[in-house]
């Protein structure tokens, strides 16, 4: 009988929370290599990356699988793991400078991760609501915006890890 390994902290030993549960990765891999249609990551190794020239060759390489990555399919199917909800009159008073931040940030943790990514940022009454994909960039944004701008700042996660709530807000 084969013992059930698993690498890269997903098992349960000493209580820990498995890292990974997420649907929309497949825990197999993909056969490689690969390059998403929609976005141009690139999948190799078990990982996906952004490289401008690897993904040009790989269009004109016949071997490569063209695929949506898990990144573009959870914003086409609105699968949100993070939950940002901004609120106060500071909010609308820096509005252009706090998207221009948050879409930012997004950037350098794509830059680090291809999957983390921001799906909707939409003005709902007086509150702006900013879903992502990835329950970490939640957390990063909460937590950039709280150090760039003060204000009251609250993390919340589900018991299993799997999503992300924060609420920043400041008044004044």
């Amino acid at each position: 009988m084969q013992k059930d390994v698993r690498k890269f902290g997903n098992s349960d030993k000493r209580g820990r929370v498995n890292t990974s549960n997420d649907p929309y990765l497949d825990q197999a891999g993909l056969p490689e290599p690969a390059l998403c249609s929609e976005c141009g990551a690139v999948y190799r190794k078990k990982r996906w990356f952004f490289d401008n020239e690897e993904a040009a060759l790989l269009k004109r390489d016949a071997a490569t699988r063209n695929v949506v990555c898990p990144g573009c399919r959870k914003i086409k199917d609105r699968y949100a793991e993070g939950f940002v909800s901004l609120r106060g009159a500071y909010l609308w008073q820096h509005e252009a400078e706090i998207r221009s931040m948050l879409r930012n940030e997004e950037h350098k943790a794509m830059a680090k991760n291809p999957l983390s990514r921001i799906i909707s940022m939409e003005r709902s009454a007086d509150d702006m609501l900013i879903e992502t994909t990835e329950e970490k960039l939640a957390e990063h944004l909460g937590r950039a915006l709280h150090k760039a701008h003060q204000g009251d700042l609250k993390v919340t996660w589900a018991d299993d890890h799997a999503v992300c709530r924060v609420d920043w807000r400041r008044d004044a």
